[in-house]
């Protein structure tokens, strides 16, 4: 064996002593950075959605937070029997979109004057949130809070909920990127819901 075939083999020994070990090899050099944001705005389905098509969003995953009962399914959640929301995790490369940008995106895809209901949809499961994970997410989300209140002038107050992040539970697989898997039936569901066209009567146009 070569002195360079000796190398390889050693080299690819000890990576592969430290995965068994449990030991998280170093990130490459050129790897994007990522950081993970949570909103809640009724139907993860539409947050799904709304989130995928920021710039700079890496995945989207729907689940649930806010809650008591842990491991929460969708039964129990849609039942209002655990006190979670449906929400979806949302992990972004932050060198390419702020949270700011973030934000802007879920307030423009929620109903932020209906207290524990969005749309068709009714019950504290449904409620609109941002459950922010730093001081800094904090005030990001109050100034942004502040900021459409002054821009908008609703008719009503917002009620959504800025509230500390907590564990949060992955939806079951059925539920993940269920606008792709389903889109006949997702349409449906959106449109029927009034979704759409509640947002056009807040935000206007998209």
């Amino acid at each position: 064996m070569t002195t360079q075939r000796r190398l390889v083999t050693l080299a690819t020994s000890l990576v592969a002593c430290m995965l068994l070990a449990n030991v998280p090899l170093a990130e490459s050099p050129g790897a994007s950075p990522s950081a993970k944001a949570y909103f809640a705005g009724g139907c993860f389905w539409c947050m799904e959605e709304a989130f995928e098509k920021v710039e700079g969003v890496i995945s989207v995953v729907s689940g649930y937070m806010g809650g008591t009962a842990a491991n929460p399914t969708y039964e129990e959640v849609s039942a209002g029997r655990t006190g979670h929301a449906e929400a979806v995790e949302v992990t972004y490369d932050p060198t390419r979109v702020t949270y700011q940008k973030l934000l802007d995106a879920f307030w423009h895809n929620v109903d932020p004057l209906t207290p524990n209901a969005q749309f068709c949809d009714h019950g504290t499961q449904y409620r609109s949130a941002v459950f922010y994970s730093t001081e800094e997410e904090k005030r990001l989300t109050e100034e942004s809070k502040a900021m459409v209140e002054q821009a908008k002038k609703f008719p009503a107050p917002i009620v959504t909920q800025l509230v500390s992040a907590a564990t949060f539970y992955p939806a079951e697989d059925y539920h993940q990127d269920y606008y792709k898997k389903n889109p006949l039936r997702y349409k449906y569901y959106k449109y029927g819901c009034g979704r759409a066209a509640r947002l056009e009567a807040l935000w206007g146009k998209p």
